[in-house]
């Protein structure tokens, strides 16, 4: 379990992030790569990215665990591949040191590697600066602006979220992953971990590269920054970016499935209007039902889903 006790301060200062993280969402594909859940999204991409990662980006493997633990310094608040690179390696020994221990005793293997970069060794790090690059360029580079695309419109929906309705809606939006406790936000975590904030805020970050539990990285000086998976996820995404904006937060299919429920229609109907199986029909009803864009009641031996005012008010907005 995942617990964040907060202060009233820190609900006075959630924000939700401007720009995605190069080198942060690098770290999540890796992490993402070697996870072994099922999850229908992801599973073609692993394959593929397993394919194009060349060795020159596998070190990345033996520092990044795939419980999403970290380490923390591979995962700067840059804007660009350069300025993280920038960051990554001017981070203070003692924090280099403190995160590998911290990785290693959770499920990273302790190599020489590992070793000669706690210890500053120049080859190591020049070894880290290779790895960071090559995996950038095969993974990402050629997905950027898909990501891009799909971070834009997942904030730009919260944002308007918390703008119009308040911070109570905006954590409702992420039911049933994120939880309140009092003053204490919890969701379900691979182990136990109780943070106590100290009224710098909380900054809601979405990735694309991520299912499953959010992910927090913790900061006694400044606002923790909660990393939560997107509505969709970037394997769903057209390569080239979509350019319609519903279609980059929800995906072309569910896009598709929101403008056909504005008059409501049962799994069936829905399956008929998406040509997909009705299995898949009703996957795509379920994101989007706890997304909160639409609801769904049973009809007889039907279900039938219609969008509520949020998925209406998704649906009218313009783009920007």
């Amino acid at each position: 379990m995942l617990r964040l006790r907060c202060t009233p301060e820190d609900l006075l200062h959630v924000s939700i992030a401007e720009h995605p993280a190069p080198l942060g969402e690098l770290t999540l594909a890796m992490q993402m790569l070697q996870r072994r859940d099922p999850d229908p999204a992801f599973a073609p991409w692993r394959e593929q990215v397993a394919r194009q990662l060349p060795a020159e980006g596998r070190p990345l493997l033996q520092l990044v665990s795939p419980s999403g633990a970290g380490p923390m310094f591979l995962d700067p608040p840059s804007r660009t591949v350069e300025e993280g690179l920038d960051r990554v390696l001017s981070t203070p020994r003692a924090e280099v040191r403190a995160e590998l221990r911290r990785v290693c005793a959770i499920d990273r293997p302790l190599t020489s590697w590992t070793k000669r970069l706690a210890g500053q060794d120049r080859e190591a790090w020049r070894v880290l600066h290779q790895a960071i690059s090559a995996g950038y360029q095969s993974v990402l580079a050629e997905r950027w602006h898909s990501l891009r695309a799909g971070f834009d419109a997942e904030t730009a929906w919260r944002a308007k979220i918390l703008a119009r309705q308040g911070i109570n809606a905006l954590f409702a939006s992420f039911r049933p992953t994120l939880r309140w406790k009092g003053l204490t936000l919890e969701a379900d975590f691979p182990r136990d971990l109780d943070l106590t904030l100290h009224g710098h805020g909380i900054v809601l970050r979405p990735t694309l590269l991520w299912s499953g539990h959010p992910l927090v990285a913790y900061y006694a000086d400044r606002p923790t920054t909660l990393i939560y998976p997107a509505l969709t996820p970037l394997p769903l995404l057209a390569p080239s970016g979509p350019p319609d904006p519903l279609a980059a937060l929800l995906g072309a299919t569910r896009a598709g499935a929101l403008r056909s429920l504005i008059s409501g229609r049962t799994t069936t109907g829905l399956a008929r209007e998406l040509s997909v199986s009705v299995a898949a029909a009703s996957l795509h009803a379920k994101t989007l039902r706890e997304a909160g864009l639409i609801v769904s009641r049973r009809e007889g031996k039907a279900v039938c889903h219609e969008c509520t005012p949020l998925g209406l008010d998704l649906l009218a907005a313009k783009p920007n």
